[in-house]
C-alpha cells in the first residue's frame, strides 16, 4: 500500500528577545486524551508593546498538524495567547519557512479555478521582493489575518488580499495599534491564504488575542479563575476534508471517549470562560450540563464585545471564527458536569456536527493552586471602557444610509463536476470569487448600512466580514428584542421548501481607519477557499 504523507505548517513564535529557533525543532507533544486542560501561554505586552517574532515551518507527517511554537526559554509550547490593551502597540516579525507542496492527491479538491499568475493584471502582479503587492498564492505562501480587531486593511496591518510572504522574502513585519476604543475581549489570529486558508488553519494555525479591561465594564468578572477554551478540528481522514470524520479538541487534546479532557473546580465556585471555535468548518451548540441537564451560564461578551445586559443562557451557538465569554458555576461537592456539543443540525447537505463531550468538570475542595488557572486581576492601567462604549453608541437607534440584500448560493460545476459557492448581492451576477475581481460593494466612511443576507442552499454558512463589527438586528423578518455585536454570524440552512433564511445586519462603517479594501465571506474556510467571498471597497468621506 501507498503511504500516502501529508505536511503541516509549523509557525514558531517568539518574542523579539529571544533567540532564533532551530530549524530541527517540531511541534511540542500534544496533550494527551483525557488529562487536565490548561491554558495556553499568555503573551503580554509590555510598556505599551507587543513586540515578537512568528517563524513559519513545514515538516512531513502522517496526518495534517499545523501549530503555533513559542519559545519560552528552553521550552518549547503551542500557540500563545497574545494580550494587550486599547492603543497598545503590537510589533509581529513573520519569517515563513514553509517548504512543501501538498501531493495533489491529498490537496482538497479544487473548487473553483486557481488564478493563473499570467493573466493577473501587471498592476497586480506581485513585484518580486515585495510582499505587498499581491501575487498567485501558493501552498507555500502566507499571511495573517487579526480576526475581529478593527484595524485598517493594509498591508502591515491586517490585510488579506495583497499581503502575500512567500519562503523567499525577508523577515515580514505586522505593525499596527489596537484602537484606543477597542473592546476588551477575545479575538483570534490565523493565516488566510486564499486558496489554501482551510489547509494551514486545519488542525491548529490559529492563536488567540485577548484584549483587557473586560473587569471594568462588567466587574463580576474580576477576580475569577479565567479558563481558555479554544476548540479544533482534527481530521481522520485528510483526503476528505469535506465529509471525513472528525474529533473536536479542546487546547489541542482530542475530546474522544471515553478519556475526555478534565478540568478541577470548588464546590459551588464561578469561573470566567473564554471559548473560541477555532475549527475550519464546526458549528458548535454549547452547554454547561449537570447530571445531563443544561445549566444557565451568564453570558458576558459575544466575539469580543460585551453584552449590553444581563443574560443567562443555557445553549452557546457558535459559528466557525465565533468566541463566546461567559461565568459558569460549579456543582456541589463530589458532583460533576460537562462541557458539551449538543451537536448542531447543518442541514440536508451541511456536514455533521455530532453529540461530543468537550470537558469534564469534577469539583474538589483540596484544590493546590497549579490545579486552577490565574485569576482574572485588575490591569496595572485602567482601560478606559467608556471609549468602546462611544464607538458603538446608539447603533441600534440610526437611521440606515443605505439598505442591501445579500445570497448565499450554490450550484454544481457540470455533470461531475464541483460545487461553486458564490456570496451574492441582489442584482449581480454570482461569481466564484477572484482575488483580480473588482469590490462587489461600494461605501464610505461614516456609512451606516443595513444587509439581509439570505441562505439559499441546504446547508448552514457562516457570514464574518473583516475590520468591522455589525449588529444583529432581524432573524428572518423578525426584530431581534435585544440586538447583540457580532462579526461572525450562523446563516441556516434552508430546508428546500418556504422563504429562505434570513438575517439582517446593521455594517458601522463609522470609523475613519477602516477605509481601504477587504472582504467577507463564509466563514467555513472550503467555501471560502473555493470562492464563497467578495469584496467591499470603503472610501474615506
Amino acid at each position: 500500500m501507498l503511504r500516502k504523507w501529508l505536511f503541516f505548517a509549523l509557525i514558531t513564535f517568539t518574542p523579539g528577545s529571544v533567540r532564533a529557533q532551530s530549524a530541527d525543532v517540531v511541534c511540542p507533544a500534544r496533550p494527551i486524551s483525557g488529562t487536565p486542560v490548561k491554558n495556553p501561554v499568555d503573551v503580554f505586552s509590555q510598556q505599551g508593546i507587543l513586540n515578537a517574532s512568528l517563524t513559519l515551518r513545514s515538516e512531513p507527517l502522517l496526518f495534517l498538524k499545523e501549530c503555533f511554537v513559542y519559545e519560552d526559554g528552553n521550552a518549547a509550547v503551542e500557540a500563545p495567547t497574545l494580550r494587550v490593551r486599547p492603543g497598545d502597540q503590537v510589533l509581529l516579525s513573520l519569517t515563513n519557512q514553509l517548504s512543501y507542496v501538498p501531493p495533489p492527491q491529498l490537496h482538497r479538491p479544487k473548487k473553483s479555478k486557481r488564478l493563473d499568475a499570467a493573466k493577473i493584471p501587471a498592476t497586480q502582479r506581485q513585484i518580486a521582493g515585495d510582499p505587498c503587492s499581491g501575487g498567485k498564492m501558493v501552498a507555500t505562501s502566507t499571511n495573517i489575518h487579526f480576526h475581529g480587531l478593527n484595524i485598517p486593511p493594509v498591508c502591515h496591518q491586517d490585510d488579506v488580499l495583497n499581503t502575500v510572504v512567500e519562503n523567499t522574502d525577508p523577515a515580514f513585519h505586522f505593525s499596527f495599534r489596537v484602537p484606543v476604543n477597542e473592546s476588551p475581549g477575545m479575538y483570534w489570529y490565523h493565516p488566510h491564504l486564499h486558496g489554501f486558508s482551510t489547509l494551514q488553519v486545519n488542525g491548529g494555525a490559529s492563536g488567540l488575542l485577548v484584549v483587557e479591561g473586560m473587569e471594568n465594564v462588567k466587574p463580576q468578572v474580576s477576580g475569577l479563575p479565567e479558563r481558555i477554551f479554544v476548540i479544533r478540528q482534527q481530521f481522520n481522514d485528510p483526503n476528505s476534508w469535506n465529509a471525513s470524520p472528525f474529533q473536536l479538541t479542546v487546547n489541542f487534546q482530542p475530546a474522544v471517549s471515553p478519556n475526555i479532557p478534565t478540568i478541577s473546580m470548588r464546590p459551588g465556585s464561578k469561573e470566567f470562560w473564554r471559548v473560541a471555535n477555532a475549527s475550519s468548518q464546526a458549528f458548535l451548540a454549547l452547554q454547561f450540563q449537570i447530571n445531563g441537564i443544561s445549566q444557565p451560564v451568564e453570558l458576558i461578551a459575544l466575539d469580543g464585545v460585551p453584552v449590553m445586559r444581563s443574560s443567562q443562557a443555557t445553549l452557546v451557538a457558535l459559528p466557525p471564527g465565533g468566541r463566546a465569554e461567559m461565568v459558569v458555576q460549579a456543582p456541589a461537592e463530589g458532583g460533576s458536569a460537562t462541557f458539551v456539543q449538543v451537536g448542531y443540525d447543518t442541514g440536508p447537505i451541511g456536514n455533521p456536527n455530532p453529540l461530543q463531550k468537550l470537558v469534564v468538570v469534577n469539583t474538589t475542595s483540596n484544590l493546590d493552586a497549579s490545579s486552577q488557572p490565574p485569576r482574572l486581576m485588575p490591569t496595572t492601567q485602567v482601560v478606559n471602557t467608556t471609549r468602546f462604549l462611544a464607538r458603538f453608541s446608539n447603533l441600534a437607534n440610526l437611521k440606515p444610509t443605505a439598505t442591501r440584500s445579500l445570497y448565499f448560493s450554490e450550484a454544481p460545476n457540470g455533470t461531475n463536476g464541483p460545487t461553486r459557492y458564490f456570496i451574492t448581492v441582489e442584482g449581480q451576477i454570482p461569481r466564484v470569487f477572484e482575488m483580480s475581481a473588482p469590490p462587489s460593494i461600494k461605501t464610505k466612511v461614516g456609512s451606516i448600512e443595513d444587509w439581509t443576507v439570505e441562505n439559499r442552499t441546504g446547508e448552514a454558512h457562516a457570514f464574518h466580514i473583516h475590520q468591522i463589527h455589525f449588529l444583529l438586528i432581524a432573524t428572518d423578518g423578525k426584530p431581534e428584542p435585544d440586538p447583540e455585536l457580532r462579526d461572525t454570524v450562523i446563516l441556516p440552512p434552508w430546508t428546500g421548501t418556504g422563504a429562505y433564511p434570513s438575517l439582517t445586519l446593521r455594517m458601522d462603517f463609522r470609523e475613519a481607519d477602516i477605509a481601504g479594501t477587504f472582504v467577507y465571506h463564509c466563514h467555513i474556510f472550503d467555501h471560502e477557499d473555493a470562492g464563497m467571498m467578495a469584496k467591499i471597497e470603503v472610501d474615506p468621506k
